[in-house]
This record gives C-alpha cells, sequence and structure tokens, in this order.
C-alpha cells in the first residue's frame, strides 16, 4: 500500500490492510449483491421454475440437474475454468481461449481484478455465476430424459470447451471479438446464444422424451413456476446492473432498460395471445419475460429508453412468431425436442438482441460503459451523426458474433454428446422414462400417502403396513 495520507475522508473510508488504496468498497459491495442476484436466479429461481412448469413425475430429476450444474461449475470455475476465459492467451496468436489455471492463491485473489476496483475474488465470484446460469438454462432443453450421469459429464466437459472459448472471445481483454469491438454488455451472446444453440443441439443428440410426455406435459405448479420466474426478473437487476463493474450512471440505466423491455415484452407476447388464441396464458406471459430479458441483455446500457421499448416490442413478437408459427411449420424443429423452448427464448431473443444492439447502441452511453468514444456506433446514429460506414461495420461486427457462436456451439456440443455415449446411454431407458423421478432418483416431489411411504405397487415402494411393522419393532429394540 502506498505511503500517502488522506487527511479529507472520514476514518471509515480510509484504506488500510483489508481495504487497499486501489478498492472502493462500494463497488465491492455492489458487486458481490449483484453476483448474489445471479446467483439466486439459479438457485431457488431456476430451480423451482423447473420444478414447477414439468410434469410432476420429473420435478425433482428437473431441479436437481440444475442443482448439480451450479455446485459443479463452481468447482471447475476455481479449479481451472475463469483463467481459461478470462486470463493469458493459452498460444500467442490464437486469441480465443485462455490457459487453464487454479483461482485459488490468496496473493492472487486479494490483487486488483483486471478490470474494476475491487479484488480478483469478487471477480471470480460474478463470473462463476453467470457460467453457473449458462449450464442451467442448457439443461431445459434436456428435461424429462436425460440420463443424469450424462448430465453429470456433460457439464463440466462444455464448461470447459465451449463456454470458456466464448467467455475469452468477446469478454476478455485478450479476445479477437472483444478486440473488434463486438458489443455483449452482459452475456446476449456469452450465455443466451450459446445456452440456446447448445441446448438444442444436445436436445438432437439426447433424443425426445416419450411420446405419451411430448403429447401431455404440464406444468404440476404454476404459482411454483410464477415464484420461479419472478425470482428470475428480479435477479436481472444484477444480471445487468453488474456489468459495468462499477456503481454508476450507466449501471441504473441498464438497470432501468432491462426492466422496462422486460415489461413490453411480456405485454407484447400476452396481446398476441389474446388475439390468436382468445386467452391470456401464464405460461405464455412467463415466455415472454424471458425473451424480454434474454433481448435486452446484450444492450442494456448502451441504449436509450425508447430503444429499450422497441427491443421489447420485438423479444415479444419474433420469438412468438418462431415459437407458435414457424416451428409447428418445420420438420426438423418438430423433430428436436426441446422442452423449455430454449431455442425461441435464448438463442432466437438472444441473437435478435445482438442485432438490435449494432442498430440502436449509442455512441455517449458506449463511451460511458467502454471508456472509448467514437468506436462502438449503432447503425441508426451512424446514419444521424453521418459515420454510416461505423454503423455497419458495428452491426457486422454483431452479426459475426452470432455466426461465431452458433457455429461454436454446434460442432463443440455434438461433439461432447458424442464422446458421453462411448460411456454412458445420453438418454434413459424408455421404461425408467416412464416412471420420471423414481427411476432417476428413488425420490418423489410431492409425499401423496401417509407420512411419505409409496404406495405399494410402485416400482420403488414398499409394502406400508409391512414398513409401520418394522419401524415400531426397530423401536422396541431401541427402548430396550
Amino acid at each position: 500500500m502506498s505511503n500517502i495520507t488522506y487527511p479529507s475522508l472520514p476514518s471509515n473510508l480510509l484504506p488500510d490492510p483489508a481495504s487497499p488504496d486501489w478498492m472502493n468498497k462500494a463497488d465491492n459491495a455492489w458487486q458481490l449483491i449483484a453476483a448474489t442476484l445471479v446467483g439466486l436466479q439459479s438457485v431457488p429461481g431456476l430451480i423451482i421454475l423447473y420444478g414447477g412448469a414439468v410434469k410432476k413425475k420429473w420435478a425433482v430429476n428437473s431441479a436437481f440437474m440444475a442443482l448439480y450444474a451450479f455446485a459443479c461449475v463452481l468447482v471447475c470455475w476455481v479449479g481451472w475454468g475463469y483463467h481459461m476465459s478470462f486470463g493469458e492467451t493459452l498460444i500467442k496468436g490464437v486469441p480465443f481461449w485462455g490457459r487453464a489455471d487454479v483461482a485459488l492463491n490468496q496473493k492472487y485473489l486479494l490483487e486488483q481484478a483486471f478490470s474494476g476496483k475491487f479484488p480478483n475474488a469478487t471477480m471470480v465470484y460474478f463470473q462463476f455465476v453467470f457460467a453457473a446460469i449458462t449450464l442451467i438454462l442448457i439443461a431445459g432443453a434436456l428435461l424429462g430424459r436425460m440420463n443424469f450421469y450424462a448430465w453429470m459429464l456433460f457439464v463440466p466437459l462444455w464448461l470447459t470447451f465451449s463456454y470458456t472459448i466464448g467467455a475469452f472471445s468477446i469478454w476478455s481483454p485478450n479476445g479477437f471479438l472483444f478486440k473488434k469491438g463486438l458489443i455483449d454488455y452482459s452475456g446476449g451472446f456469452v450465455i443466451h446464444l450459446s445456452s440456446g444453440v447448445a441446448g438444442f443441439t444436445a436436445a438432437y443428440w439426447v433424443g425426445p422424451r416419450s411420446n405419451k410426455d411430448r403429447e401431455r406435459f404440464p406444468p404440476n405448479n404454476i404459482l411454483l413456476m410464477l415464484t420461479g420466474a419472478g425470482l428470475l426478473w428480479m435477479g436481472w437487476t444484477g444480471f445487468n446492473g453488474g456489468d459495468p463493474y462499477v456503481v454508476s450512471v450507466d449501471a441504473s440505466l441498464a438497470v432501468l432498460n432491462t426492466h422496462v423491455c422486460t415489461a413490453t415484452s411480456l405485454l407484447t407476447w400476452l396481446m398476441l395471445d389474446l388475439i390468436f388464441f382468445r386467452k391470456p396464458s401464464v405460461i405464455g406471459a412467463v415466455q415472454g419475460m424471458i425473451t424480454g430479458l434474454v433481448c435486452i441483455t446484450p444492450a442494456a446500457g448502451v441504449v436509450q429508453g425508447w430503444a429499450a421499448i422497441l427491443m421489447g416490442l420485438f423479444s415479444g413478437s419474433i420469438p412468438w412468431f418462431t415459437m407458435m408459427v414457424v416451428h409447428k411449420k418445420s420438420a426438423l424443429l418438430q423433430k428436436v425436442d426441446d422442452t423449455m423452448a430454449v431455442l425461441h427464448t435464448h438463442a432466437i431473443a438472444g441473437a435478435l438482441g445482438g442485432i438490435l444492439t449494432g442498430l440502436f447502441a449509442h455512441p455517449r452511453l458506449c463511451f460511458l460503459f467502454t471508456t472509448s468514444y467514437g468506436q462502438y456506433v449503432g447503425l441508426f446514429y451512424g446514419f444521424k451523426m453521418e459515420v454510416v460506414h461505423t454503423g455497419f461495420r458495428q452491426l457486422g461486427i454483431q452479426l459475426l458474433g452470432i455466426f461465431y457462436v452458433v457455429i461454436l456451439n454446434v460442432v463443440v456440443t455434438s461433439l461432447i454428446c458424442v464422446l458421453i455415449q462411448f460411456i454412458v446411454p445420453l438418454r434413459m431407458s424408455d421404461a425408467d422414462m416412464e416412471i420420471g423421478d423414481e427411476a432417476a432418483h428413488g425420490e418423489e416431489a410431492y409425499a401423496i400417502w401417509g407420512q411419505g411411504e409409496k404406495l405399494e405397487n410402485s416400482r420403488y415402494g414398499y409394502d406400508v403396513e409391512s414398513s409401520a411393522k418394522n419401524r415400531h419393532a426397530a423401536g422396541q429394540i431401541e427402548m430396550a
């Protein structure tokens, strides 16, 4: 710590060994809060959203896929994933992958992060929750049939060989798309486009749910699903508000734009449901909410409020059209069983947000976010400021980013699924899929008999009367 006196600062703001002079206490506090908000989107947010949105017999399995992914990603992240995403380039001249290294050393974790006025420990935690939610979003495409043992292998492999490449290329200061000037404010490319494409690709390799489940797959608890959706929406305050890495006016704008776009998207989807299906759908409203959150993510702090409204109108209508019209007419889309429709809610909405960012990115707001003026100009402002070539260049870079992420995830996800097939089956057996949670975990979400005992004719059940006698006998022995 430098030998500088700070006579004008109150005692609580003076640097000390635990608060170095390079650290901003407010920024560090907000970054930790923002990270925790994003973590809550997954645990318990998506856990209970998935658990409530699926058929009752899949509630435990769906929730557990999310919980497992969250824990597994953290161990992999501090073990090697963080440095592969944000560290030094693995091979000089190959700017799309970082060198693996642990992020557990005390000296390293207490040093200043590559960006922001807070320590590496905060940045590692913040970036972890983004990596974790990406894998959990992929799980949404695979609910209701994936072999849990295959999922246990898929999570660390996909994190290592797909997520880290996308994150390094787009977010790392050493990444080639970062250097080209791609705008991905908070993960429209790295998280949502990636998870949507990877989830759809993995769903192709895993195969469909049982015919019975594909024909009828009602949510077992819509209120629980809405609770998870609410946590997802409110958690996005940290998702987009934390990415300037500073408590700034840009962070405030990002938060407001996020909620404005989301509300507009939800209402747009709802109106389309009313017009064409004559009923307001709760599930449809949640889909519209998600597409709004996803669409604004790459643009949150670099577009004006009117653009957030327009993006909400687009995100509530274009994914609605691809899901309700295009999907039903496409043989390929019908063949692939994407349980939670992540192709539409994340891939389509994420790509849409990336393109609209290339149109509506405001140069002044981009300066507040990147501290670079003139390099980032949306096409709309390119015409307005008579720098059309710069606007077209930005839109071209956004399209290049979409192409790169799609190809990366189709190829890598396919290779991972093919590899796993040689170790364990990707899909549960037909007999196990008929049963669901009990077959996969020996547990069920809702006990409907006595104190939780299974019915006698259950495959994993037992005789309730005999069990009661055994417990009574055991109690007599214990008393003796």
